[in-house]
Formats: structure tokens, C-alpha cells, sequence
């Protein structure tokens, strides 16, 4: 596989920190070279928070440079749009979660709400591929990011990583009931 750029995008308290961990683990379980930074300044207030993951023998560095990210993970859409104008590559994938989760910059007016057309279109105007998720019956907000792991899983976007490889990474970073409900989603 060609080395490849994972932009993930959320709101803090959205369980980015857990999507980002649990990719980074998957493709070093996969048997991937993986460099990955996180942002988490503003998380606990609403605000936008990203991880950088790179795949490749030769990464020298994890930040993934502006229009470089051949795969954006959005946990909602304002942040899937944005990742999209400013972060996709041409011809690069978006998979998100279709929530809105209004970040501090949209409460103050900053920011119109782009509909999931819109959002579609500018990955359109980029030749990529966008996926919307939405899981009617999701219990907890938070298992947003394991839904579009899952998702992944059954595109086949990353060779290799799979359900068995996910389940590891999630182990190792929880456990007793929320792991329960993690891997039941996961698996369902």
C-alpha cells in the first residue's frame, strides 16, 4: 500500500481522542509504519479538535500538510465540511458521522451549518468519494467514531484492518462494560 494521510476531525467531548488511539492501533497492528499527533487544547470547550495519522515507510513527520489527507473521519459535519475544503486531497475520502454538534465558533455566528449536500459537494469538486453514517438506534453520542470505524471496516479502505485488529486496540484502551458495548457495536 502507498503511504496514506488519515485526517480525524470532531468536537471536543465527542470521543475523537479514542478514534484517533484506536486507528493508530489498528494499522500498527495491521503491520503499517504509523506516525499520529493529536490537538486537544480547546476540547473542553466545544471547540474543534483533530488527529494527524500517517501511514509510510518514509513519514518524517505526523502533521499532514493542507490538502493532503487522502482519508478525513469526521464525527459531525461542520468539522467534515471544513476538513473537506481545507484538508482532502484530490480524489480523497470522507466518511462522517451525519450529527450536527455545534462547536463555540457556530454558537457565535461564525460558521453557517453546511447541509450534508453541501458537504457532499465540495468532496464531489475534488473528484473524491464522501460516505454519510447516521445510526438511528446509537445509545451513547460518544460511540459515534466506533460506527464509522465500523464502517471503514466493511468499505475496506485500509488493508488489513479489520473487526478482530479493532477489537485488540479497544481492549487495550478500555474495559469492563463501556469495552462490552463498544465491541457489541462494533460487531452488530
Amino acid at each position: 500500500m502507498k503511504d496514506l494521510n488519515i485526517y480525524m476531525c470532531g468536537v471536543g467531548g465527542q470521543g475523537i481522542g479514542l478514534l484517533a488511539e484506536v486507528m493508530l492501533r489498528a494499522c500498527h497492528k495491521a503491520g503499517y509504519d504509523v506516525k499520529g499527533v493529536d490537538t486537544h487544547g480547546l476540547a473542553q470547550r466545544g471547540g474543534t479538535v483533530v488527529s494527524h495519522l500517517r501511514i509510510g515507510k518514509k513519514i518524517h513527520t505526523p502533521l499532514i500538510p493542507s490538502g493532503k489527507a487522502n482519508i478525513v473521519i469526521a464525527l459531525e459535519r461542520l468539522e467534515g465540511a471544513r476538513a473537506a475544503s481545507e484538508m482532502l486531497d484530490e480524489g480523497g475520502k470522507v466518511i462522517y458521522y451525519d450529527a450536527e454538534y455545534q462547536t463555540i465558533g457556530n454558537r457565535l455566528g461564525k460558521f453557517k451549518y453546511p447541509t450534508h449536500e453541501e458537504l457532499e459537494a465540495t468532496v464531489k469538486a475534488k473528484n473524491g468519494e464522501s460516505v454519510r453514517v447516521f445510526e438511528e438506534e446509537l445509545s451513547d453520542p460518544r460511540m459515534q467514531n466506533i460506527v464509522l470505524i465500523k464502517k471503514m471496516i466493511e468499505l475496506e479502505w485500509i488493508p488489513g484492518v479489520d473487526t478482530a485488529i479493532v477489537s485488540e486496540a479497544l481492549a487495550e484502551l478500555m474495559q469492563g462494560k463501556m469495552l462490552e458495548k463498544n465491541l457489541e457495536l462494533l460487531k452488530a
